[in-house]
């Protein structure tokens, strides 16, 4: 599933057509991805209206069409966006939302139907988008904001704790084993057992991973250096680059987790 950087990215797809006015909508109106959506208001809505602002926040993305069209994204584990212009775009079955504008066109393709598109007309920014978490990258997300989330979950492991998209919004599995083992914390070390040393050095390395991964991966893709855990978790084999050591894979709160036995020490 994309994370805080893919997110950005995708995001970044659709910022080329800003400023350009809605011509037409076609979409699959009873497709899962539009759940609990008023696709009919979304439709006549977004005809006529200017494509006015894209702002990124955690997994989920909100663009904005004219003064009171507030269109939410959620990629869900396949969902990708696109912008392309009316000559080279070929519709595709996965492509449950098109939004043809002049003189671009902004797809919403999901292969895998575990995206979502929200709609909210008013003055306001919806619900679902102010309620969504601190931005971890703000200057007033503090370290103290940070022990309070640990606090409130002291018997949950670090990895699962990481992956609580209500206090950190933007981390998944990639982003959250690469944060643990920078900060050369075990995954299933539970919030309460971590010392004040631990949790500094996590709120240090979760700020560091964030900054890190949307100057690297947000504006076009690229691959993190070698120096980085994520080139070397995906498989089993991998070697720790700080240790030179095997890493290990195991099952933390149902999800696959890297780690180096070697630099975060033996399951607590």
């Amino acid at each position: 599933m994309p994370e805080l950087a893919e997110v950005e990215y995708y995001k970044r797809r659709w910022e080329p057509a800003l400023g350009q006015t809605v011509q037409k909508i076609d979409l699959h109106e009873k497709n899962r991805v539009f759940r609990g959506t008023d696709t009919e208001d979304l439709t006549k809505s977004l005809t006529g209206s200017q494509f006015s602002e894209a702002r990124a926040h955690g997994k989920q993305m909100l663009f904005r069409f004219g003064e009171e069209g507030w269109l939410g994204v959620h990629l869900g584990m396949a969902g990708k966006l696109f912008c392309q212009s009316p000559e080279t775009f070929e519709p595709h079955k996965h492509d449950h939302l098109v939004i043809h504008l002049e003189p671009s066109v902004l797809i919403f393709r999901d292969t895998r139907y575990f995206g979502r598109i929200l709609w909210h007309r008013g003055p306001e920014e919806p619900d679902w988008w102010t309620q969504a978490g601190r931005n971890l990258l703000d200057d007033d997300y503090t370290e103290e904001i940070f022990r309070e989330s640990l606090r409130r979950r002291s018997k949950t492991p670090a990895k699962s704790l990481l992956l609580d998209q209500k206090h950190f919004p933007g981390i998944g599995n990639w982003m959250a084993d690469e944060i643990l083992w920078r900060a050369a914390v075990h995954p299933e070390k539970r919030g309460g057992q971590l010392s004040e040393k631990e949790i500094s050095a996590l709120y240090q390395c979760l700020r560091e991973v964030c900054r890190d991964a949307m100057r690297v991966i947000a504006p076009d893709w690229s691959d993190p250096p070698q120096s980085w855990l994520f080139r070397h978790r995906w498989k089993d084999g991998g070697i720790c680059p700080k240790t030179e050591k095997p890493l290990a894979r195991i099952q933390v709160g149902g999800r696959t987790t890297c780690y180096s036995p070697a630099r975060q020490g033996k399951a607590p």
